[in-house]
């Protein structure tokens, strides 16, 4: 009787360990393109629309960069992983400014202080993400990042584009953090 609870008990845990395997590996895949104080940096602008796009523009030009330095190392797979890694982050970090693009141009925030730089850098950064020769181990992600970097581009292009002209129009509403429903 004794071996038996002892053989039940470790196929328990085997079954166990089996049925965890699938989630861990789930939260391992999750990437955060942000660190724990980015995060909070932007949490706190949170309240200031044009400071949180600066940080975005920060955040972003650093993944560019590392991915920068990275062009010119020698070719391994753990470069290639890095790269990657690296242009997943980055294509995630467009993306959610992006977003937070559209909530401030509803909102009718005035943000083109940080949209001019911000389209001065998405020139700069498609550049860097172009000269990245495409290789079988971050293709997709180089494709994707592009992508991201592209739309990015136009949308605050246009969106600086329509500021300029919206503000021209509604001089009592420059500078808000947002336009109050008259």
């Amino acid at each position: 009787m004794k071996n038996w609870s002892i053989r039940s008990l470790g196929m328990y845990a085997s079954l166990l360990c089996m049925l965890s395997a699938p989630s861990l590996l789930a939260q391992k895949e999750k990437r955060e393109p942000l660190t724990e104080a980015q995060v909070e940096l932007i949490r706190e602008a949170g309240i200031d629309p044009g400071e949180r796009v600066k940080l975005y523009t920060k955040f972003v030009d650093e993944h560019v960069t590392t991915v920068k330095g990275l062009i010119n190392r020698a070719h391994s797979s753990a470069r290639v992983h890095r790269v990657d890694d690296e242009l997943l982050d980055l294509a995630a970090l467009m993306d959610e400014l992006a977003t937070n693009l559209d909530v401030y141009t509803d909102r009718k925030a005035d943000i083109r202080k940080a949209l001019k730089p911000l389209t001065d850098n998405t020139q700069r950064w498609l550049g860097v993400l172009r000269s990245l020769a495409g290789e079988p181990g971050f293709d997709l992600s180089r494709k994707e990042a592009i992508e991201s970097g592209e739309d990015l581009a136009a949308q605050a292009a246009r969106l600086l584009r329509e500021q300029t002209e919206y503000f021209a129009l509604h001089k009592d509403e420059q500078g808000q953090e947002r336009a109050e429903p008259k």
